[in-house]
């Protein structure tokens, strides 16, 4: 038996992408799996998809990850719509890429606002659910930006580098509480992330979002006493 199986957990950006993979390989293993995005009707759209499949396993609601009360909101929602919370996938985020003195103000703070500030607050509300529970797993999606900084970079790779350093400590504020922290660190991921269509041929030799997945879903599946804090997943033959 899946250790996932009769799970609940929440996913992030969980409507495309990596965040679309991993739900649909959680729901596979039988989890409950509500999911979050900022555009409803994309929400709406990824819902009804899947539960042509997996029937009422799956809900989901708009939500910024980076607005605290629209977070505290969602994640009422999920423990209303499933009973309460296990697992908490982190892997909405936004890329904005510029020199510094070229970027956006506004831009800088949607992207720390997402990619750290969003961690933060899912962190803050899930834990006292899965300490109702006895325990959770929390998996924060990263990237190797997060230990290679690049020119243009300044915001995604302070929101990245940002996350590690979250992640490490939060690992150490719940270990005791017998909730288990781990990120992931992908490098290139044939998304339509970086605005290039996944279906380009030039992209194949990228990672795929279920690459990802999977990753995740083994993490899930260790014993607890078990806890492999960090991954780098990265393509095996990258493009030259």
């Amino acid at each position: 038996m899946s250790r996932i199986e009769g799970k609940v957990a929440i996913v992030t950006g969980g409507t495309r992408g990596i965040g679309l993979a991993i739900t649909q390989s959680l729901l596979a293993r039988g989890a409950q799996v509500f999911v979050c995005s900022r555009t409803r009707p994309v929400v709406e759209d990824a819902v009804a998809s899947l539960q042509k499949t997996h029937g009422q396993r799956i809900a989901g609601t708009v939500c910024d990850v980076g607005n605290h009360e629209q977070v505290r909101q969602m994640i009422g929602e999920a423990r209303r719509s499933f009973g309460g919370l296990d697992i908490l996938i982190n892997n909405a985020g936004i890329g904005s890429f510029a020199p510094v003195e070229k970027m956006p103000v506004e831009d800088w703070r949607a992207t720390i606002d997402t990619n750290l500030s969003g961690l933060f607050y899912c962190c803050h509300e899930a834990i006292p659910l899965m300490k109702e529970r006895g325990g959770g797993y929390i998996i924060n999606i990263g990237s190797l930006a997060g230990k290679n900084a690049f020119a243009g970079g300044a915001a995604y790779n302070a929101s990245k580098f940002g996350l590690i350093g979250f992640s490490e400590a939060l690992m150490q504020d719940v270990r005791y509480d017998h909730i288990r922290v781990s990120y992931v660190m992908p490098g290139s991921v044939n998304t339509r992330f970086g605005q290039s269509s996944p279906h380009d041929p030039a992209n194949s030799w990228k990672l795929s979002p279920e690459d990802v997945a999977t990753v995740v879903a083994d993490l899930l599946e260790m014993d607890p006493r078990a806890l492999a804090s960090r991954v780098e997943l990265r393509p095996s033959e990258p493009k030259k």
